[in-house]
């Protein structure tokens, strides 16, 4: 198989496998945790872990996301999903968090999914790249995650 450009395909990047398995290793965590409230208080443990664990840069970004997010949207639940911190409604994620150094990227992303309702015409935005968080751009995070989930 090749690409379009002619190269062979060599399948999947050692970080996507990497990203595979945590992705199953979180389903296989969430299906052995018991009660509702055990799995909500379980997950955000789970996504600030995670972010503790990411270098200054992505971590500093990682946790000011979080906190824009989970006071803009409380009703957005944080989880693990894919090795990144996320945030879910009804089980379905809206947004997530991608840092830098998880698949070598240049920036991080602040990214949405199909749940976000970020709907503008027939063309929207659902990713956004992060350099840094500035009140400016948590002005705009706290916007577009209000948008989201209305």
């Amino acid at each position: 198989m090749s690409d379009t450009v002619g190269n062979a395909y060599e399948g999947f990047t050692a970080e996507e496998r990497a990203a595979m398995k945590e992705h199953a290793r979180e389903l296989k965590t969430a299906a052995r945790r018991t009660s509702r409230a055990d799995k909500a208080a379980e997950a955000e443990r789970d996504v600030l872990a995670k972010i503790a664990e990411m270098g200054d840069s992505d971590r500093i970004m990682a946790e000011r996301v979080h906190a824009v997010v989970t006071a803009t949207a409380p009703a957005l639940a944080p989880k693990l999903w894919y090795g990144m911190p996320a945030y879910a409604l009804d089980g379905k994620i809206v947004c997530f968090f991608q840092s830098a150094a998880k698949f070598k990227a240049r920036y991080a992303t602040l990214g949405f999914n199909d749940p976000a309702r970020l709907d503008e015409g027939a063309m929207w935005a659902t990713g956004f790249a992060l350099t840094e968080v500035t009140p400016e751009v948590e002005s705009r995070i706290a916007a577009l995650v209000a948008q989201a989930v209305s």
